[in-house]
């Protein structure tokens, strides 16, 4: 359909849209105008993503003498191939509208992993052993010595594409990952850098978070963006924790046997050249002597990662003079390691802020903070030289230089913190270093805390709600099992024989209710793992399995997704299947549970983070001081919303139905209950907030039996919830908010 928003034409490439999927549209506008932030939630289910891009590119079409570029942002490939398809369809609508000016170059970008061709390269375990492979055919002194000697292999995907130069371009169009894969096999170029080198051409560009977020990805990939862009982050509750881990390192004893074994092997390297050509070291030496650590001027093969620090914060000056020369440099690396390696030997734990760390650097072992500064650059520029080609054995002495770097540039915002074993096995000695960025923490709802954890102000902030026909949404909050005992998974109680039985019983009752697909989250590995145990031994287990068969999540990917595909499998054969998940897990993160994959997803507990952490203690301490938020509150709100993405798996259209147990006693107060979204709050009805087992299923059979008769899916007159283009054409006189709301 078509319709106007003020003087934009939106094409939309469906026949009806949500009223809220217009409202959404109408903020969008709203923000684009004037030129700010803004925050927007959408209730599940509401197909968001196709309303943003309808919205967005119609926005530019309209405006040709301004163009933007969008950047969406995802947090999984799949998320990311789901965005583009959406974006194809939007696209050959537009075009059958608008004809040749409205085409547009959309591309995905993704690491070497999911883009390469090359069959040697693409074969390795994993993306590190990808990415070294690659640089093992296509790096600048190996291309070099392959055109004086022939038996030296390069890559001829990569080798096309530098001969195509300027010819070398993706046509106007809209490319998933397979697609860019098939482009470049069928015309012999290299999909990845031809997707890089495009990145900067096309309109829309979909990529993972890392790609704008983490700094040493972020310098080399989008450092040439326009900044007329318009910046989306989907599925952005949980952008703070990708900030956090982007800017956070670990140390254990292991990286730093593997950085001296490493350091080993680059004194060998460096004994090599001398003994060859002690020109390059010498060029090397010079260059850092004028200042130019790692010039713009590399080509793109050598260049693999950026200085881990915030562009704005790496000072533009000489590297200092102690570790110009080679040797020099690792002769600060080795008292560096050794210094680290003192301080693991510890039987306390010890928290110290980035300038305290620094000055006992200082004194112990003669390192200042502005050699530690450039020790990721120059490190860079060393295996530059050295011309190591295989960085993935290298992955040792990075971790150690990008330790060195943030903890040499940032005296605020960051943590030191040495445990010497993990709390949960402290008979174990595993001790480890962590720096860890304390900024910004968790996932918050409501939503008005987000600007103030993330530090912006947007200009539009709302959460929507969601329009249905029918209630098809049934939250309970189950309390106690059907002996009246009460359930939780509260330290004190959670390893309780009743229960763990409780907990069981209320599986087995809905098994034998429910058709089709149950998904059951449970609060950790650990947890899951138990109790399984339990009911497997009490024969529980066994009974659950003569109504429908058992999957489990485990923290193997593939035994995961082997274990989700026949689980799809036994839901469309009808015999039916249940899902044991973790929250905060793979699982929880991103896959869809609709239609018949899920007609009920049990929350057995609530998912607080591990609150003995020492990081997570460190982030709480900065929340408290900076922001005056109560450690309990914050503790809550992420909880809760973990709780909430679990939950919301289970519906994914309005079309669709399912119900939702929140199975702890804890979930029936107000202060809990309250931090839930509104799209879930608005279906929980008092009756349903302190619920027995028996009484739970009498509600589960009611709800069943009321969403298997026929309804009207365009909703009653004083309804609408779905628009057809005649109606929308109904709506420029400003009635849109009667009908919808």
């Amino acid at each position: 359909m078509k319709f106007q928003i003020e003087d934009v034409t939106v094409y939309f490439p469906y026949d009806h849209i949500y009223p809220e999927q217009y409202s959404y549209m109408i903020e969008l506008k709203r923000t684009l105008d004037a030129k700010g932030h803004c925050l927007l939630e959408m209730p599940t289910g509401t197909v968001k993503t196709i309303a943003l891009l309808s919205l967005i590119t119609s926005y530019s079409l309209s405006k040709p003498q301004s163009p933007m570029k969008l950047i969406y942002c995802t947090r999984t490939v799949h998320e990311m191939e789901k965005t583009l398809a959406e974006l194809k369809i939007l696209h050959n609508y537009q075009i059958k509208h608008l004809g040749p000016q409205a085409r547009i170059l959309a591309i995905g970008l993704s690491s070497r992993k999911n883009l390469c061709v090359n069959p040697t390269v693409v074969a390795a375990e994993n993306r590190d052993s990808v990415d070294a492979g690659c640089r093992k055919l296509t790096a600048s002194w190996v291309r070099a010595l392959a055109e004086e000697n022939t038996d030296v292999t390069t890559c001829e995907f990569f080798e096309s594409y530098e001969k195509a130069a300027s010819a070398a371009v993706l046509p106007p169009g809209v490319y998933t990952l397979q697609e860019l894969r098939a482009f470049g096999k069928e015309k012999g170029l290299c999909p990845y850098f031809l997707a890089r080198h495009m990145v900067q051409f096309a309109n829309v560009v979909v990529y993972s978070y890392q790609y704008l977020l983490d700094p040493k990805v972020a310098g080399i990939i989008s450092k040439e963006m326009q900044k007329e862009s318009v910046v989306v982050f989907d599925e952005a509750h949980n952008i703070d924790n990708v900030c956090i881990e982007a800017l956070s390192v670990s140390v254990r004893r292991q990286t730093l046997e593997g950085a001296t074994r490493n350091l080993s092997r680059i004194s060998q390297e460096i004994d090599r050249f001398k003994a060859t050509d002690t020109s390059i070291l010498r060029a090397e030496y010079n260059r850092l002597v004028e200042g130019l650590v790692l010039g713009g001027n590399l080509p793109i093969t050598d260049n693999w990662l950026s200085n881990p620090a915030l562009p704005d914060d790496i000072l533009k000056e000489a590297v200092p003079g102690n570790i110009r020369r080679a040797e020099h440099f690792l002769h600060v690396l080795r008292r560096l390691v050794q210094y680290l390696s003192g301080r693991l030997d510890t039987e306390n734990v010890e928290k110290e802020s980035p300038v305290g760390f620094v000055a006992s650097i200082s004194s112990h072992a003669g390192i200042d903070q502005k050699t530690l500064k450039f020790c990721y650059d120059r490190l860079h520029s060393l295996m530059l030289t050295l011309e190591i080609t295989d960085t993935d054995e290298f992955l040792h002495i990075q971790t150690i230089c990008d330790f060195a770097t943030l903890v040499g540039t940032y005296g605020r915002g960051f943590s030191s913190i040495i445990e010497p074993f993990d709390e949960r096995m402290p008979h174990i000695p595993d001790p480890v270093l962590q720096l860890s960025f304390v900024i910004t923490s968790g996932t918050l709802s409501p939503i008005d805390l987000y600007p103030r954890l993330l530090n912006f102000h947007p200009v539009v902030s709302r959460s929507f709600t969601m329009s249905l026909t029918r209630d098809c949404i049934c939250p309970m909050v189950l309390t106690r099992g059907s002996d009246q005992l009460p359930v939780s998974t509260k330290f004190d109680m959670r390893s309780d024989p009743g229960v763990v039985r409780n907990y069981g019983k209320l599986l087995l009752e809905m098994v034998s209710v429910v058709p089709d697909g149950i998904v059951c989250f449970f609060v950790s590995y650990s947890y899951m793992d138990g109790i399984i145990n339990t009911w497997n031994d009490s024969g529980i287990l066994k009974e659950i399995m003569q109504h429908k068969l058992v999957f489990i999540e485990t923290q193997d990917v593939v035994e995961t997704t082997l274990a989700l595909d026949n689980y799809r499998r036994a839901c469309d054969c009808g015999r039916g299947a249940v899902f044991f998940s973790v929250a905060r897990g793979k699982v929880a993160e991103g896959i869809d549970f609709d239609r018949h994959y899920g007609r009920l997803v049990i929350m057995i507990g609530v998912p607080f983070q591990y609150t003995l952490s020492k990081i997570l203690l460190a982030r709480l301490e900065y929340l408290r001081d900076t922001f005056q938020i109560k450690e309990g509150d914050f503790l809550t709100f992420d909880a809760l919303r973990q709780a909430a993405q679990c939950v919301g798996r289970v519906i994914r259209s309005k079309a669709d139905y399912g119900m939702m147990i929140f199975a702890d006693k804890r979930y029936s107060r107000h202060d809990k209950r309250s931090k839930l979204p509104s799209w879930i709050l608005s279906h929980l009805q008092d009756a349903n907030l302190n619920l027995s087992t028996d009484m739970a299923l009498h509600i589960a059979r009611e709800f069943l039996k009321k969403m298997a008769q026929p309804y009207d899916k365009t909703g009653s007159s004083d309804k609408k919830t779905l628009l057809s283009q005649e109606e929308m054409e109904k709506l420029g006189d400003g009635s849109m908010h009667e009908m919808s709301y």
